[in-house]
C-alpha cells in the first residue's frame, strides 16, 4: 500500500513528529500552570521536574527561560530543516491519523507489557501499579500528560540516545549491540525512577518488571514511530488508567 508507506514515512518525519508532541506539552504546562500557579512548584511530572531542576542549578530563574528557548528552539530547528527538505505542505490529516494510531496502541499497551510481564515472570504475578493515590484526579490527569512528554524526552531521546551514543562512539560497540544495550539499560533506570520522591511508587518485582518492560515497548516504538506517536500514546494510557483505577488509586508507567 504506497499511501501506507507514505503515511509511515510522514508521521516518522520531525516536521510532523515534533508538531504532533506540541500541543501535548502546551496543554501539560497551561493545566499544571493553572492547578499550580507556576512552573517548578507543586505536584508535577518528575521528569519535568529533573529537566528543569537541572537548568535551575546552572541559571537560577533564568534558567527556565534558558530551558523553554532551548526546548522549543531545537524543536522549531528540526521542524525547519526538515521541512525545508521535503518541501511538501502539511496535511492535516495525517495528525488525525496519528492521533488514531496513538489511541490504538494506548488500547492494547497495558494488555501487551502485562502479558509479557507474566511470561517473564513465569505466572500471573500482582501487576497492581500504584503511586498516585494520594493525589486528586485533575493532578494525575496533569501528571499524565507530563508523563507522555517529559518522560520520552528524558528517556527516550536524551537518555537512550546517549547511551547508543556512548555505548557506540566511546566504547566502540557494534551498533545493534549498543542500541540493545542502550534501551535494556535506559528501561531499567526508567522502571527505577518511579520509585523515587515522595509519590514514589512501593517497590515490588512485578511493577518494577511491568515498567521496565513498558520502557522497552516505548523504546521499540519511538524507534519505529517518532517522538510524537510514542509520546501520545504514552500520555493516553497513562490517562486511561487513571481515569479507570481512580478508585482503587493507580498510576501508570
Amino acid at each position: 500500500m504506497p499511501a501506507m508507506k507514505e503515511y509511515l514515512k510522514r508521521s516518522r518525519a520531525p516536521r510532523y513528529s515534533i508538531l504532533f508532541a506540541l500541543p501535548l506539552l502546551l496543554l501539560y504546562e497551561g493545566f499544571s500552570a493553572l492547578l499550580t500557579g507556576s512552573a517548578v512548584e507543586g505536584v508535577r511530572n518528575g521528569a519535568d521536574v529533573l529537566l528543569k531542576s537541572l537548568f535551575l542549578s546552572l541559571g537560577g530563574r533564568d534558567g527556565l527561560a534558558v530551558f523553554g528557548a532551548v526546548l522549543f528552539g531545537t524543536g522549531a530547528l528540526l521542524v525547519w530543516r526538515d521541512q525545508r527538505a521535503s518541501r511538501e505542505r502539511l496535511e492535516a490529516r495525517v495528525f488525525g491519523y496519528m492521533l488514531g494510531e496513538s489511541a490504538g496502541y494506548a488500547t492494547v499497551f497495558g494488555f501487551v507489557v502485562g502479558w509479557l510481564t507474566r511470561l517473564v515472570l513465569f505466572g500471573p504475578g500482582a501487576l497492581r501499579i500504584g503511586g498516585a493515590a494520594a493525589l486528586d484526579l485533575p493532578t494525575q490527569l496533569v501528571v499524565s500528560l507530563g508523563a507522555g512528554i517529559y518522560e520520552e524526552l528524558l528517556f527516550r531521546v536524551l537518555l537512550t540516545g546517549g547511551l547508543l551514543w556512548g555505548f557506540h562512539v566511546v566504547f566502540g560497540t557494534g551498533r545493534t549491540a549498543s542500541a540493545v544495550l542502550a534501551v535494556v539499560v535506559s528501561s531499567l533506570i526508567f522502571s527505577a525512577f518511579h520509585y523515587v520522591g515522595a509519590l514514589g511508587d512501593r517497590f515490588t518485582v512485578p511493577s518494577f518488571t511491568f515498567r521496565a518492560i513498558a520502557g522497552v515497548v516505548f523504546s521499540v516504538l519511538y524507534v519505529t514511530r517518532g517522538l510524537g506517536i510514542t509520546a501520545w500514546t504514552h500520555a493516553l494510557y497513562d490517562l486511561g488508567l487513571s481515569l479507570i483505577l481512580q478508585v482503587s488509586g493507580g498510576s501508570g508507567p
